[in-house]
């Protein structure tokens, strides 16, 4: 079948394609930027690539109109506290208008787990979204699910946080609150099961692990599976919002997500809907297991995709393009080279610059500067990197977003996600004469940007000179 694959950049999107790939079936991926989709030119070859942006008034590609399913994966939570609704509203509204101009026979909407009258916001909105595609020209599949365990998922990423990092919890009365986890590997199952399903057309199913317990309960299930004494005290007295910076500083997410994410978490998403795992014959596998098979992932290094490389983890949301042309009027720049003696292996040490292997010299000057950007609503450095040693456009890297990352020209181009009275950019090139040239330029914001950059200049010295040493020498 012909398939349209939206929010193909996104956490699920990106592990569906493949799945869809090996099933025979032809697949063109929607995007709102072409340069942030996947560098795998052996996948490109596979697939066509669309550019649609959903929040904008409608345009339907040539490519798309004779479409078969389409995935409707477009999620707005993480970027938003205020109007993530409003948003996921419209761009619905959008999609509706769009497939009205193709063939496309069914839509399938992965949601969230409904079963209370009291909703979160966020659960309100996919409600929303849910019966606003069922006003669509087609027949509509709607698989509701609750927390997502996988390598790379914000529920596993901040349980791991939380875990590995506090061995004593002082937690708010939230982490009693029931759920029913089910691992991103079932979920894929299940969405590529209801493909042209005729048994779930019009139809909304639940879909859950075997596993309904508190998320207590699995923060101490994980800590026990990793050898962890892990020791929690909850208490009445933390409000929502205390509980939202207490996620944010702890954690590596977002403000913005900790706050959905706390108001999401009061109520209770089970459920006792196994029609659809009955009609496919799925047996989700238990939240042990989904932990298992995601630190398996992890220590294999395939980590597919990650939510902390969506626009919505870091300050810009989108159009970082603007920014690949690095400017030189208004900016003051601090450019050092050297010579080096094996550009490959200088090649690879850029590549895999940040996360756990650092930034190769005053490591922990780094790490006051992430804790300080936090202090001050940055994204700090806990965000790390997706892949130990690959590394593509549009990926984060710790408190930074790759714009470039061409391993031909042998560039690497970094913009800031860092709380700073400007914009700052980090290049790393290597030219035809095996000279690595380290630049970072900033454009200040005023006197108080022009004040930050001098004040930071004698650390500026010593840092960037280090680094380009260690990257120059091993």
């Amino acid at each position: 079948m012909r398939i349209l694959l939206t929010g193909a950049n996104g956490y699920i999107g990106l592990r569906l394609l493949p799945q869809l790939l090996e099933l025979g079936h032809e697949v063109i991926c929607a995007v709102r930027d072409k340069k942030r989709f996947s560098q795998n030119k052996e996948l490109l070859d596979k697939i066509e690539v669309v550019e649609i942006d959903f929040l904008q008034p409608a345009k339907i590609p040539e490519a798309i109109k004779n479409i078969d399913i389409a995935y409707y994966l477009i999620h707005s939570m993480s970027g938003s506290t205020t109007d993530f609704d409003s948003q996921e509203a419209k761009a619905a509204t959008t999609f509706n208008e769009i497939m009205a101009g193709t063939s496309v026979k069914q839509v399938i909407y992965l949601s969230g787990i409904i079963n209370t009258e009291e909703l979160s916001k966020h659960l309100k909105s996919r409600k929303k979204v849910e019966e606003i595609l069922y006003t669509g020209n087609f027949k509509t599949t709607v698989l509701r699910a609750a927390i997502i365990v996988g390598s790379g998922s914000s529920s596993f990423e901040i349980i791991r946080d939380l875990c590995e990092k506090l061995p004593l919890m002082v937690t708010p009365s939230w982490v009693k609150t029931k759920c029913q986890p089910i691992g991103v590997r079932d979920v894929l199952q299940f969405l590529t099961g209801v493909i042209g399903l005729e048994k779930a057309y019009n139809e909304s199913f639940d879909i859950g692990g075997p596993d309904i317990i508190s998320y207590k309960q699995m923060m101490l299930q994980y800590a026990e599976l990793r050898g962890l004494n892990l020791f929690i005290i909850d208490v009445p007295f933390l409000s929502p919002k205390i509980s939202s910076y207490w996620l944010y500083f702890v954690t590596s997410t977002s403000y913005k997500l900790a706050q959905n994410l706390v108001d999401s978490m009061k109520v209770e998403v089970i459920t006792s809907d196994k029609r659809l795992q009955e009609l496919l014959n799925i047996e989700p596998i238990s939240y042990k297991e989904a932990i298992e098979l995601a630190f398996y992932k992890i220590e294999q290094n395939q980590v597919i995709s990650s939510w902390k490389d969506s626009m919505s983890s870091g300050r810009f949301k989108k159009d970082l393009n603007k920014y690949i042309q690095v400017p030189t009027f208004g900016c003051v720049k601090d450019a050092q080279s050297t010579k080096v003696e094996n550009p490959e292996e200088v090649l690879e040490r850029i590549w895999a610059i940040g996360g756990n292997t650092g930034w190769y010299y005053a490591n922990w000057l780094w790490k006051i500067r992430g804790y300080f950007d936090k202090l001050f609503g940055g994204v700090g450095l806990r965000r790390g990197r997706t892949h130990a040693s690959e590394i593509a456009s549009g990926d984060s890297l710790d408190f930074w977003r790759v714009l470039l990352a061409d391993k031909e020209q042998k560039r690497l181009l970094l913009f800031a996600e860092m709380k700073v009275p400007g914009e700052a950019w980090l290049e790393f090139e290597i030219d035809e004469n095996n000279i690595l040239h380290q630049t970072a330029t900033f454009r200040p914001r005023g006197l108080w940007g022009r004040l930050y950059w001098y004040t930071m200049l004698p650390f500026h010295y010593f840092i960037f000179e280090g680094m380009l040493n260690k990257i120059a020498k091993g």
